[in-house]
């Protein structure tokens, strides 16, 4: 029986077999837009698992072992075959249709992404979409989701990021609670103020507000609160369009609410602090037509939001 690979061991051929073509680690790190200790870390997986050394390693350089080179020759023939079926079945999807599995941050999702897919979807009638709204660490393989959402850049190597847009914070209130209880002139007043706080369900502790300092350095900015939320940063937006208090979000969360005058922004200069959102897909995982059409769509559609 033919031996099938997952796309993890699939990855790592994938590099071993660039190491082999360019003779360099960090040679073949440039060209694939990685570390070189993230090839190193791979091509000693991918050794422990066969249980033989395929490179001979020396200060200057690297060469293939014999098992190494037997081993290169078969991955080189194996690799063809699979870029050939690629092609094949790429060409005979010339329009982008089936299902399209996405994860996105529920705050991103709801304010950004969910009107997106509208679009998408009525611009490409033969995808189906299954969205799911959550903010934990998805795997790419195991939860069968081609695309995803995520604040900064991800930690793992086998992953491609588009950068989407370096997303800022912004302090919220209601006019009503503005006009009970007076707007804040300094970042020093806040202390005197409802501050409706959010707490990270992961470890139950309150997230600190992100405000620029004097000297513009970001600061993280504690405190106690009356106001609670957990496990969605909407509720905290909701709390504060009823005069509640005060609030912090991503400005885009907030924008509809600003427009229909239900909330006001404040202290702008102490709040100019932003975090950046990627659009994430497997390094190693051949680009279906769908795929292809959302990447192309959604940056798209950001870069002329944010223009």
């Amino acid at each position: 029986m033919a031996r099938i690979f997952n796309p993890i061991q699939l990855g790592s051929i994938e590099l071993f077999c660039k190491t082999a073509e360019l003779g360099s680690f960090v040679a073949a790190a440039q060209a694939l837009s990685i570390t070189p200790g993230a090839v190193s870390r791979s091509i000693g997986r991918l050794e422990e698992r066969l249980g033989v050394r395929l490179f001979v390693r020396t200060t200057r350089r690297i060469s293939l072992t014999d098992e190494g080179a037997l081993y290169h020759a078969e991955c080189q023939q194996a690799l063809k075959q699979i870029a050939g079926v690629e092609r094949e079945i790429s060409g005979k999807q010339r329009e982008p249709g089936g299902v399209l599995r996405v994860s996105a941050p529920t705050t991103y999702g709801h304010s950004r992404l969910v009107p997106m897919i509208a679009r998408f979807c009525e611009a490409f009638p033969r995808v189906d979409v299954e969205l799911e709204l959550s903010n934990h660490n998805i795997d790419f393989v195991n939860d069968g989701f081609d695309v995803a959402i995520r604040r900064g850049e991800p930690p793992d190597s086998r992953l491609i990021a588009r950068p989407l847009e370096n997303a800022r914070f912004g302090l919220y209130a209601a006019p009503a609670y503005l006009a009970r209880r007076g707007a804040p002139v300094s970042t020093g007043e806040l202390a005197h103020h409802d501050c409706i706080q959010f707490v990270l369900p992961s470890n139950g502790r309150p997230l600190p507000w992100q405000l620029r300092g004097e000297d513009g350095k970001n600061i993280d900015f504690l405190f106690s609160s009356r106001y609670r939320v957990q496990g969605d940063v909407l509720g905290c937006v909701t709390l504060a369009r009823a005069g509640a208090g005060i609030c912090q979000v991503y400005q885009f969360v907030a924008q509809e609410a600003v427009d229909r005058g239900e909330l006001v922004e404040i202290l702008e200069t102490e709040n100019g602090v932003s975090r950046p959102f990627s659009l994430l897909y497997p390094r190693n995982r051949h680009l279906s037509a769908r795929v292809r059409a959302f990447v192309d769509f959604v940056l798209e559609e950001v870069g002329r939001e944010i223009r």
